[in-house]
């Protein structure tokens, strides 16, 4: 009876969330979708959350995910060289469309890295190359993620015109994410722990915003004219969660809706940390002591 008396109480917590992020997309200027997954739990609150949604640069997870999934058989893979010429320039945001042409050689990895810690273009451009468009479709599809697709390279609005979108889901996201988390993906565990250092190199986005600073942030955030997208890990000690947003027909507010939907998120998540199941805090080593303990 205490138990389902307690589980009575935790759905309380989890209805006024999806109260709080249904009102944020509903007061969004244009459509917006989130989905939250509790990692200790497994509890899930989402709003359009299967909606299909552009990713922008947000879809370079995917790309990341196929190149250390390559390099698994390919051990080479990660330590070859890419020389940046007039032909992989591409505009937007990143570093290498100002390197010295032909001057410049990076590894894949180094490529990598660009790729998420600076959001660099060429260096995603240059790694759809690498490992190309179906394999990344294909893994994401392996993962559960079907309508996770790679469909053009960075800054194509010709082809974005024809419906040639990189797109997504909130749900199909945070389940990529889900699997970062827990190093459920077909690579090493050497591998997982790379991929997560990688997303984990600062930035956040508006997810960075509406957290405090000492907790650990793993993501991708993406934009373009309307459109912003976050895929999030956030480790709050003792209640790690997964937060995805995407908006679309915006005006210029969906960095400013995520935000507000990711602290709520956040402010549940802290709500139940640390929380014995009658709602009683306990210090955090008392909590990891415990853990030990039970291993």
């Amino acid at each position: 009876m205490n138990e389902e008396l307690q589980d009575a109480q935790r759905e309380i917590l989890r209805t006024k969330l999806d109260r709080e992020l249904r009102r944020t997309v509903d007061s969004f200027s244009g459509v917006m979708g989130v989905q939250f997954v509790d990692l200790t739990d497994g509890a899930r609150v989402g709003v359009n959350e299967q909606m299909l949604f552009p990713q922008a640069s947000s879809i370079k997870v995917p790309i990341l995910i196929e190149l250390f999934r390559q390099a698994e058989s390919r051990p080479t893979l990660l330590r070859e060289r890419q020389r940046m010429t007039g032909a992989t320039r591409t505009g937007g945001s990143g570093i290498l469309e100002h390197f010295v042409e032909g001057s410049s050689e990076l590894s894949n990895e180094d490529l990598a890295v660009l790729m998420i810690g600076l959001s660099d273009n060429t260096a995603t451009d240059l790694l759809i190359d690498v490992v190309g468009i179906d394999s990344v479709n294909r893994t994401m599809a392996s993962l559960g993620a079907p309508q996770t697709q790679l469909r053009r390279k960075m800054i194509r609005p010709e082809a974005s015109l024809r419906g040639e979108e990189n797109v997504s889901t909130p749900q199909e996201a945070a389940e990529i994410m889900v699997r970062i988390a827990r190093c459920d993906l077909p690579v090493s565990p050497e591998a997982c722990a790379r991929i997560g250092r990688i997303l984990a190199i600062p930035g956040g986005g508006a997810v960075r915003r509406a957290v405090p600073r000492d907790v650990a942030i793993a993501s991708k955030s993406g934009g373009l004219a309307g459109v912003a997208v976050i895929w999030a890990i956030v480790e709050v000690p003792d209640r790690p969660f997964v937060f995805t947003a995407m908006t679309s027909y915006g005006d210029g507010d969906g960095n400013q809706a995520i935000e507000r939907a990711a602290r709520a998120a956040y402010d549940h998540a802290a709500r139940l940390a640390r929380a014995t199941p009658f709602g009683v805090r306990v210090p955090l080593a008392v909590v990891e002591r415990v853990k030990l303990a039970s291993c």
